[in-house]
């Protein structure tokens, strides 16, 4: 198993790599569609959708949506800052929502039990993040904010990982997620804040102060991204959104974090001016 998941996740880098500094914005942004949709029918497993029918037409409403934002947005015709800037707000504040939630396990089922809102919680977790990592890709140096985005995901999932078995005993979620600690929490908004401050020094300038003023945030929700899966795989008694990924489960299961962080590290560039150009 451990070779499959090693085998996938080169694979996956090499794909998503190339991608990412080859293709055209525009052709980019489409993959990115793709992979959100692909996502979104995993969702719909989550939401309690049952037949292919239902799920598909999940999927096809999540589309027209998508499609809609990029024109209402300009995505690659100049971008209307204002839409973006909206939705993303809605996006990060959709997140503390999720962290009352994610606290009052299983108890809060009641408020997003039913399938209706389970649907609206997947669009919450997935447009935002998409429209946050176009914004992003069409900024000067964009591949590399998106970069930034998986750095921060990364340092909170390798700092959470070590410190946790090092240190863990205070459980983060043990109703949603046994295994996380404060612990490991910490040690991985540690390990965000000294790469973030050692890249700000190396680029120069104020750029310390502008990293840390986007990775802090991103770092403490990128958390919240992997817990809300959790609770709802929990809620449906599954252990991945599906099985795609050869030993890795789900689309779903390798961007929950991510679905978090990008709409805060989209914000962060966008209010600050941040770039690596």
């Amino acid at each position: 198993m451990l070779k499959l998941r090693i085998i996938t996740a080169l694979l996956l880098v090499a794909v998503l790599g190339g991608a990412l500094f080859y293709l055209p914005v525009g052709l980019f942004q489409l993959l990115l569609a793709t992979a959100v949709l692909i996502a979104t029918w995993e969702w719909s497993n989550l939401a309690g959708l049952s037949g292919y029918l239902k799920r598909a037409g999940y999927v096809f409403v999540t589309a027209l949506a998508m499609a809609a934002l990029a024109y209402f947005a300009e995505l690659s015709r100049g971008l209307n800052a204002e839409w973006v800037r909206n939705v993303l707000v809605v996006g990060g504040a959709w997140w503390a929502l999720a962290l009352l939630w994610i606290q009052g396990y299983p108890s809060s089922a009641i408020l997003w039990g039913a399938s209706s809102a389970r649907m609206v919680m997947g669009w919450l977790v997935l447009v935002p993040a998409w429209l946050g990592l176009c914004y992003l890709r069409e900024q000067p140096g964009g591949e590399w904010l998106i970069v930034l985005v998986v750095g921060v995901v990364a340092g909170a999932d390798i700092g959470g990982y070590f410190f946790g078995r090092a240190f863990g005993k205070r459980k983060l979620a043990p109703k949603v997620s046994p295994g996380k600690s404060w612990e490991g929490f910490w040690g991985g908004l540690g390990v965000n804040v000294l790469w973030a401050c050692a890249l700000g020094f190396w680029l120069g300038g104020d750029s310390w102060q502008l990293l840390l003023a986007i990775v802090v945030p991103a770092s403490l929700v990128s958390v919240l991204g992997d817990l809300v899966e959790s609770m709802l795989k929990r809620h449906r008694g599954i252990k991945d959104s599906s099985q795609l990924l050869p030993g890795h489960g789900g689309v779903l299961d390798r961007i929950d974090s991510i679905t978090a962080a990008a709409p805060f590290v989209a914000l962060g560039v966008l209010f600050t001016g941040f770039s690596f150009l």
